[in-house]
């Protein structure tokens, strides 16, 4: 690595240096052709040299402070395995500015990367929180009865869930998993769909089928969803039931109506977790969110033992950038990242 160094941009100039353990997960760390580092360099506005196992970093104060942060908890993700990418790069650096993360960022990742992180393991892979508000969502899901996942597309809010939801099922903590969302179509009228009941409702679940296929084996996804494990089925299909033993999420809740919500809600049964996700804004109703029943139900239930709100805005959107700033420009005014959870209660197998 020999590149001209960045000049600080702002106050006294700092050099420090980083001394890793296991020098053989640098080229990971680094990315082909150091794009990693480059894109740390051109991020934050430092200089970063390595030379076997010690790396250097130069530029102002802040920034060194700032990239040696970053770098050793991107150090930390590939010793668990993680593969680095800009996407996760923009994450960490997002998540190390937060100063509500300091404390976890230094409790839980250590420069040997042996500290305990918070996670969710599937048979797939192993899942982290990107955004501060991840990291409350991620807590919610294992302390809380009832979640409702408030927020724009591509905040991780139905995928995190479902990943949570496998690691119980796969831990033996519920004995079901149950995926559900309304059959409204977005905007369009498709008409009349051929098959069986199966093929007429599979086109509006099918996010869902991803999320699981990307946390289980897909000949695992298929045993469970014939022996029932796995259910898979439009929110019409609740009524009547009592859900124990079961993590349940709703996916796409803006599109229920308020007594869809109600009946919803309250198969609730024992030993169960429940999770509600949707964005309050992008309902396909005819009557648009005022006729939503997530509206309703938050209006309705906030503050209630047992339940937590967790509101995810347009800087905890993880999938591609220019999501987050089509999701700007398209809803505007006040989208700034907030998180909110009403008291926890403890669960067992929290």
């Amino acid at each position: 690595m020999s590149r001209k160094p960045v000049p600080a941009q702002h106050g006294q100039r700092a050099r420090v240096e980083v001394n890793f353990d296991r020098p053989q997960l640098l080229p990971q760390l680094f990315g082909e052709y150091d794009s990693n580092i480059l894109a740390l360099e051109e991020r934050l506005g430092v200089y970063i040299h390595a030379r076997g196992q010690r790396v250097v970093i130069e530029g102002s104060a802040e920034a060194v402070a700032h990239a040696r942060e970053v770098l050793i908890e991107l150090h930390s993700r590939v010793i668990r395995g993680e593969a680095i990418d800009t996407g996760l790069i923009d994450a960490v650096i997002a998540m190390s500015t937060e100063p509500m993360l300091t404390g976890i960022v230094r409790a839980e990742n250590d420069e040997s990367g042996t500290a305990p992180p918070i996670m969710i393991r599937t048979r797939n892979k192993t899942i982290v929180p990107r955004s501060l508000t991840q990291t409350t969502y991620m807590r919610a899901l294992v302390s809380n009865d009832i979640i409702f996942a408030l927020g724009p597309a591509g905040t991780g809010k139905t995928y995190l869930a479902v990943a949570q939801a496998v690691a119980q099922l796969i831990t033996g903590s519920v004995k079901r998993l149950i995926l559900s969302r309304p059959a409204v179509e977005a905007g369009e009228r498709l008409g009349f769909l051929p098959g069986d009941m199966k093929d007429k409702v599979d086109p509006y679940l099918r996010p869902l089928y991803d999320a699981l296929y990307d946390c289980l084996p897909a000949e695992q996804v298929e045993r469970r969803i014939a022996s029932g494990e796995i259910e898979i089925a439009p929110i019409a299909f609740m009524r009547g039931r009592t859900l124990a033993d079961a993590f349940v999420i709703l996916d796409e809740a803006q599109n229920t109506t308020p007594m869809q919500m109600k009946m919803f809600l309250t198969r609730f049964g024992r030993n169960s977790r429940m999770v509600v996700c949707g964005d309050p804004k992008q309902t396909d109703l005819p009557g648009g969110p005022s006729a939503s029943g997530l509206n309703d139900a938050v209006g309705k239930l906030e503050g209630i033992e047992g339940m937590a709100f967790v509101r995810f805005g347009i800087g905890d959107v993880v999938r591609h950038p220019i999501v987050g700033r089509i999701v700007e420009a398209y809803e505007g005014g006040d989208n700034s990242p907030r998180a909110m959870i009403l008291p926890e209660r403890t669960s067992p197998d929290a």
